[in-house]
């Protein structure tokens, strides 16, 4: 097990460099798969999630190289379409598989797939899809597809704007017979980060980033060098850092558009953000004031499809508005446990209240104290970083290793900030 031992109030402030973007990463590792020619994929975070698609890739046949964020691989002829139970189970978009397995080989059998336990995450868009464009789906305790034929494009309208189903549809479609429409698609910036790299393998797919994707289907992908945007949840988190903290932050590897909502959203919590053409500068020394709507009202901040705020941002913003002077609501749309973390704020000494599994109320500013704690998932275990960063005292945070899952080199970042956080590794 991993821990993390942090001693509050240290943080200085300075400049953090994000990387990759571990949710466009994933599904591009499943689309290595595609082509029998060689890919290069640069600025790939060395993460857990990354490691393990890595390692499914590896068990269907992909040969490759991953060192200091660049990736070199060719899967030469796929040597085998059932992914075993225990790497399925390692992280949810275990899944992106299937389509280009279905793709390139006419078939695909996986178990269901794992990753954080915050509510129910549907897979009804990603057999939709499958089925749409002519797989047959059989089976009970394995997912199997079949298209012995090939698949062909069709229209479809997904009934939620679902990330992984709007990519696997993607995966599924540009080498199908014919064009694809994709209604009601998501438009994170990791799926047009997907769409990207899918087209300098000579896919025809525009309309990413709209809610109409069409994809006009190849006989065949070629290889090609692709670097990956940078990760703006893990920006996103290091701007509720420095307000949690106080701290000034400069965050490199950004991209503005990307975090246009975000800025809203501070401007809320009464935060000034600026946004420059490939990084963000938070200035130090403010004094976060939350913003009541017109008539006095408490303000409102949700979750959403992009460009709505990300769900992701959820746990991290909720601390820090915990250190912003005045009452916000924060109502979680999406994911049904997502919320439950702030038992540990509470426990910190957080003015919080849960009305429901959705929707909590946070009065600040708070002054947070010490706590034991487990990391639940990604988000909220980096949450729980942030809180222990302003707290008094050492915390301790168990299971720290989930959070790498989703974060580079933490403990080097934080300590360019002037954190103080020991990594330790118990047996």
């Amino acid at each position: 097990m991993e821990t993390l031992r942090i001693n509050g109030g240290r943080v200085t402030g300075g400049e953090v460099t994000i990387s990759g973007n571990k949710n466009a990463v994933l599904p591009m590792i499943a689309a290595l798969l595609l082509t029998d020619e060689e890919i290069t994929l640069h600025n790939v975070p060395d993460i857990r999630d990354v490691r393990s698609m890595l390692e499914i890739a590896g068990t269907l046949g992909l040969e490759y190289t991953f060192e200091k964020g660049t990736l070199r691989s060719r899967c030469a002829r796929i040597t085998d379409t059932l992914i075993p139970r225990e790497l399925c189970a390692k992280n949810r978009t275990s899944i992106l598989f299937a389509a280009p397995l279905v793709a390139r080989c006419g078939q695909a059998e996986l178990y269901p797939p794992g990753g954080d336990v915050i509510g129910r995450r549907r897979l009804d868009g990603h057999f939709y899809g499958l089925k749409t464009l002519g797989a047959v789906m059989s089976g009970r305790d394995t997912y199997r597809f079949r298209a012995a034929k090939g698949l062909k494009g069709r229209e479809l309208f997904l009934d939620e704007a679902s990330v992984t189903a709007t990519e696997q549809i993607l995966l599924a479609a540009v080498t199908a017979a014919g064009r694809t429409t994709l209604f009601n698609a998501a438009g994170e910036p990791h799926v047009c980060d997907l769409a990207r790299m899918l087209n300098a393998m000579g896919a025809k797919i525009t309309g990413e980033g709209t809610n109409t994707i069409t994809i006009d289907g190849v006989e065949k992908l070629h290889g090609c060098e692709y670097t990956v945007i940078g990760d703006h949840i893990e920006a996103g988190s290091f701007i509720a850092l420095g307000v949690a903290t106080g701290a000034e932050m400069t965050i490199r590897g950004t991209t503005p558009r990307n975090h246009w909502m975000l800025r809203r959203v501070y401007e809320r919590l009464g935060v000034k953000l600026v946004l420059h053409e490939n990084h963000i500068f938070l200035p130090g020394g403010q004094t976060p004031r939350i913003q009541c709507d017109y008539g006095g009202h408490i303000p409102q901040i949700s979750d959403g499809p992009w460009p709505q705020f990300a769900s992701d941002m959820m746990s991290c913003t909720i601390v820090a508005a915990t250190q912003c002077e005045g009452t916000v609501m924060f109502f979680e749309k999406m994911f049904e446990s997502r919320i439950y973390f702030t038992d540990r704020l509470m426990g910190m000494g957080a003015n919080a209240i849960v009305c429901d599994p959705h929707r909590v109320v946070i009065t600040g500013r708070s002054e947070l104290h010490a706590q034991n704690m487990s990391s639940p998932d990604i988000r909220a275990g980096m949450a729980m970083v942030i809180a222990a960063l302003c707290a008094r005292g050492t915390s301790t945070i168990d299971h720290a290793e989930i959070i790498y899952r989703g974060y580079e080199n933490l403990v080097e970042k934080l300590h360019t900030i002037g954190a103080d956080v020991e990594a330790i590794t118990l047996k």
